[in-house]
């Protein structure tokens, strides 16, 4: 019972932070850490991750048939499908290069982590007070030379603590995209991502997974999953009213309160 609630507040704390700028990655990992929950090859931490991938696409899923069946006969579909994959493509290309080191050391730092909080919760306040003027509103007709751009920032994000939004959201900002089209290309970003972080993660540890506590799994997958639903419906309009320092405040906190966690042993 006990496994199952701490498995509970993990699939909420995932669901709540994978599409707002905090880092869900972590947030899970600390949270872990400081809870002792350790699950054999990480399946725990995998499967979850499912649930908030299926959030994004359930929410987006009418705007995403529309383009799948327009690709072909509406240039904006085309150009803004070939955005997405421009942007995806450099993370696919070193998450697949630096997977293990990933994994095996930045994973396993909590201290990292909670400097990466900070840092990216200094950032946050600092963008958005200087980020250019936006001259671009529509996350579906951004330039591909700035969708590229935007995905070569997001690499940053394979430092657990960074925050893949946070990351693209902050790259877009001072790419001059407005604060809803700059979540909202996140959004869209976030879907080839973490599916693909997802398929791979899944192949690389296929021989460690461990099923056995199904019910855990299942408890943290459902609670992501609704958690998540619910942010990405919230996030535009918070954020398009009062900007990104919340989150800035946020991180800066909770990296705070880890370090000094941390420093006292725990």
């Amino acid at each position: 019972m006990e496994n199952t609630l701490v498995a509970g507040l993990l699939g909420l704390i995932e669901g709540l932070t994978e599409f707002i700028p905090v880092s869900s990655t972590g947030h899970l990992l600390l949270a872990g850490h400081f809870l002792g929950f350790d699950s054999p090859g990480r399946t725990f931490e995998v499967v979850i991750q499912l649930g908030a991938v299926l959030a994004i696409l359930t929410v987006y899923a009418g705007r995403l048939w529309q383009v799948a069946s327009t690709m072909h006969s509406d240039p904006k579909s085309a150009r803004f499908v070939v955005s997405v994959l421009l942007a995806f493509f450099p993370a696919a290309v070193i998450g697949v290069l630096v997977h293990d080191i990933i994994k095996t050391v930045l994973f396993e730092t909590p201290v990292l982590i909670a400097v990466m909080l900070i840092l990216g919760g200094l950032v946050l306040l600092v963008i958005d007070r200087v980020a250019p003027p936006p001259v671009h509103d529509d996350a579906m007709a951004l330039p591909f030379r700035k969708a590229l751009a935007v995905g070569l920032i997001q690499c940053l994000a394979m430092v657990p603590g960074v925050s893949r939004s946070g990351a693209t959201i902050v790259g877009a900002r001072m790419l001059g995209v407005g604060k809803r089209a700059s979540a909202e290309f996140s959004f869209f970003l976030s879907m080839p991502t973490m599916a693909g972080a997802f398929t791979y993660d899944l192949w690389k540890s296929r021989h460690v997974l461990d099923f056995s506590a199904v019910v855990d799994i299942g408890v943290g997958f459902a609670l992501a999953f609704i958690s998540a639903v619910l942010v990405v419906r919230w996030t535009l309009d918070f954020v398009s009213r009062n900007g990104f320092a919340i989150f800035g405040w946020w991180r800066i906190i909770v990296g705070s309160v880890a370090l000094g966690l941390l420093s006292l042993g725990f």
